[in-house]
C-alpha cells in the first residue's frame, strides 16, 4: 500500500477557531479524517501530522523521504520564509505537493512568495480542504512527478 504523509504546519491546529472567515469552521481532526478517507477509497495509507515547530516538520519531510512516500504540505507561515524547510523538501526524492486552504494570493502582500513552492512539483491554493484531495489524487495518479 503506498503511503502520502501529510504535514501541516503552524496554526493549523486552531482551524476551526482561527479566522473561520478565512479558514472555515472544519477543525485540524475534520481535515485529518477527511483526507485519510480520501486514502482509504484509493487504497493509499494517509499519515496526518501538524507541528507549530520547525524542526519537527522537517522531521518528518525526511522521514517521509526515507520512506518512499509521498508528501502533501501546508507549511502555514513557514511557506514565506523558511529555507530550512525549503532545503529539506530539496533533500528528498519524492514528490511533494504544497496546499494553502485559502488563496494565498488574494490575501496580504506577505503572503504572496512562497520560498517553498519551488521545490515542490506544484502548489493548490484556495480550494479549502479539497485542495488537499486533489494533491492526494495526483501523488496517486503522477507516476511522473
Amino acid at each position: 500500500m503506498r503511503s502520502i504523509y501529510v504535514i501541516n504546519g503552524p496554526n493549523l491546529n486552531r482551524l476551526g477557531l482561527r479566522e473561520p472567515d478565512v479558514y472555515g469552521h472544519d477543525t485540524l481532526a475534520d481535515l485529518e479524517n477527511f483526507i485519510e478517507n480520501v486514502g482509504k477509497q484509493h487504497q493509499c495509507e494517509v499519515l496526518c501530522f501538524q507541528s507549530n515547530e520547525e524542526g519537527q516538520m522537517i522531521d518528518w519531510i525526511h522521514e517521509a523521504g526515507d520512506k518512499g512516500a509521498g508528501i502533501i504540505i501546508n507549511p502555514g507561515a513557514y511557506t514565506h520564509y523558511s529555507y530550512a524547510i525549503r532545503d529539506a523538501i530539496a533533500s528528498v526524492s519524492v514528490p511533494i505537493i504544497e496546499v494553502h486552504i485559502s488563496n494565498v494570493h488574494a490575501r496580504e502582500s506577505f503572503r504572496h512568495h512562497s520560498v517553498t513552492a519551488a521545490v515542490t512539483k506544484g502548489q493548490i491554493v484556495g480550494l479549502g480542504f479539497k485542495g488537499y484531495e486533489l494533491a492526494l489524487l495526483a501523488l496517486l495518479e503522477g507516476e511522473d512527478l
